[in-house]
């Protein structure tokens, strides 16, 4: 058949190369571990009110003077948001008091301090969340296709995990609730652009009944190369733009940015492959028992 683009017979690339991401990714949770947020660290949350517009480089150099370890977000045109693991309450009264010196009308809005067992239990509920995810996800593929698409698509969303988790790792990037609300929404649009593929290899299967499942994933993956591209396409742009217009929202769109790239390429070059070698070590397993039946 012309015109079919040969994925399946390059995975040994693709795998390389998710390996070599997540290798890396494991050796620096090894060595270095992850950078967790306040939400999973435990820390103190400040939102002050400026009561007008303020830089907030000025707003930064004032913070810098009582933390050396913050994340400060501009709320809004009027108000700021800083996130500290090392806040005493004295130091937020000096930091109000700084920055009310420089601008009058601002004060504070909220003061939370959220306590380590606290941050450790959101992290357990956290991980919990996704496993459930991920498991829920193998059921429902399991009973719409067969076990072997519910395999493939597993493969490919633990895929997507570990690579969003190796990016952040790697760049010192810290985990907070942002997060995992991104991952579980990167796990269902990935399961969403796998089930597109899968649906068009179960449609396929039904013609090209003689042929090598690796011929008909090649030929289901071409089929739809174009709309997973331009889709993903579509909403990188978008994420893009919210990413650099919108500050106060880039701990949700960064890694959804990330998981948006990973979940289309493991749908075409991780899924696919997965389910042609699933399929073919299936099929040989059968053929065995079938002699080993005659034999006996």
């Amino acid at each position: 058949m012309n015109g079919i683009y040969k994925i399946i017979e390059k995975r040994k690339i693709w795998f390389t190369i998710s390996l070599i991401i997540i290798a890396v990714g494991i050796f620096t949770m090894a060595t270095k571990g992850l950078e967790y947020g306040l939400d999973f660290k435990g820390g103190t949350v400040v939102e002050i009110n400026i009561g007008g517009t303020f830089n907030k480089n000025d707003v930064d150099s004032i913070i810098k003077k009582y933390s050396d370890n913050f994340q400060s977000t501009k709320t809004n045109e009027h108000s700021v948001t800083i996130k500290s693991t090392n806040l005493s309450n004295n130091n937020v009264s000096s930091i109000v008091k700084a920055i009310k010196s420089k601008y009058k009308k601002s004060s504070l809005t909220s003061q939370n301090n959220i306590g380590a067992s606290i941050g450790k239990e959101a992290r357990v509920n956290a991980i919990e969340a996704i496993i459930v995810a991920i498991c829920a996800m193998f059921i429902y593929i399991g009973i719409r296709f067969e076990l072997s698409f519910g395999i493939a698509a597993i493969i490919g969303l633990i895929h997507n995990v570990l690579v969003m988790l190796s990016v952040y790792a790697v760049l010192r990037v810290s985990i907070d609730s942002s997060f995992i609300a991104a991952a579980l929404t990167v796990i269902g649009y990935s399961v969403h652009d796998t089930i597109v593929v899968f649906d068009r290899i179960r449609e396929n299967q039904k013609y090209m009944r003689r042929e090598d499942p690796e011929l008909i994933a090649d030929a289901s993956v071409t089929q739809t190369l174009a709309r997973s591209i331009n889709t993903v396409l579509t909403v990188v742009i978008t994420l893009t733009s919210v990413y650099i217009l919108v500050p106060s929202v880039r701990n949700f769109s960064e890694p959804i940015l990330v998981g948006i790239i990973s979940g289309c390429y493991s749908s075409i070059c991780i899924a696919s492959p997965s389910w042609v070698l699933i399929k073919k070590h299936l099929a040989k397993s059968k053929k065995l028992k079938a002699v080993e039946d005659k034999t006996n």
